[in-house]
């Protein structure tokens, strides 16, 4: 299952046991609300943060922004109901995690059987033996609910006793498979979280590090978060521009059935027409927000 092109610069996790938390929530610029019920949830407050995301997402007022929520896994004491009640509320999308090959986002996928239609399924990217079982993962979107993947890079980390520097270097090989196997199957995917609640400048470099891996946003941890990762996850003025010139340059009659074009001096080729398109269509759901 395959996305429509929208704004995904911002997802920021909200705790479903914070009810005050999930308010503000509808008022902040982010792209996407995650209500968790997974990392952020102690086990005792579990059933009542169940009970509170499935309350918001059937109140609404959440406008433009994209409601996720993200559950326990199946192999936990919460994980069934969690998804059974998911299923019933019918967010935008049900985020799962720990997902180590194409058999768990089955399994995934037959738990929200009763969910709208329009709700996806997204998965995380965590776990060591993910890493290995990529391509069969993202192909299991062919079959099931599956359209985006979110980067759980703290989990690798405790996996592969990594330490997180700042440049992400134990994680570059993880980052880059897993963006070219979500771009191969159509899927959406994010970036995993920034610790530093007060380092805007690192923030900053990780998000541009996102941008020149080819993520489509940021999961973040913090309000505080958001104005930096929309900001640089946003097209650039510069990148609108060209674009647009290459979809101009490529409808002109005299470029019919042409593979590869010069526009403003560089070769463009049908390939970075399909770029160009995306590109312009969410800068235009950017601009619209």
């Amino acid at each position: 299952m395959t996305d429509t092109p929208r704004p995904r610069r911002s997802a920021l996790y909200m705790p479903a046991s914070n009810a005050k938390a999930v308010d503000k929530a509808r008022t902040l610029a982010c792209d996407t609300v995650i209500l968790d019920l997974e990392d952020a949830v102690a086990p005792e407050a579990k059933e009542a943060a169940r009970a509170q995301a499935v309350e918001a997402v059937k109140a609404g007022g959440f406008g433009r922004r994209e409601l996720v929520i993200r559950v326990n896994g199946l192999d936990t004491p919460w994980g069934k109901d969690d998804l059974k009640a998911a299923a019933e509320a019918g967010p935008d999308a049900v985020l799962v995690p720990k997902v180590n090959c194409a058999a768990d986002v089955q399994a995934y996928h037959s738990a929200l059987h009763a969910a709208p239609a329009a709700t996806r399924l997204w998965a995380m990217i965590e776990t060591g033996r993910c890493l290995f079982r990529l391509d069969e993962i993202a192909a299991a979107s062919e079959t099931t609910r599956l359209s985006g993947w979110v980067m759980g890079t703290n989990d690798l980390a405790k996996e592969m006793r990594a330490r997180q520097t700042p440049g992400r270097e134990p994680f570059h090989a993880a980052l880059g498979l897993a963006v070219a196997a979500a771009r191969a199957y159509g899927l959406s995917i994010l970036d995993g979280v920034y610790n530093a609640l007060e380092d805007d400048a690192g923030l900053e470099a990780v998000c541009e590090q996102g941008v020149d891996f080819g993520f489509d946003g940021k999961t973040l941890i913090h309000p505080r978060q958001v104005e930096i990762c929309n900001r640089v996850f946003s097209p650039s003025e510069g990148e609108v521009a060209w674009a647009r010139a290459v979809i101009a340059a490529f409808a002109l009659p005299e470029n019919a059935g042409k593979g590869a074009i010069r526009v403003e001096g560089r070769m463009a080729e049908l390939l970075h027409l399909g770029q160009a398109e995306r590109l312009v269509a969410v800068a235009e759901a950017i601009a619209a927000t």
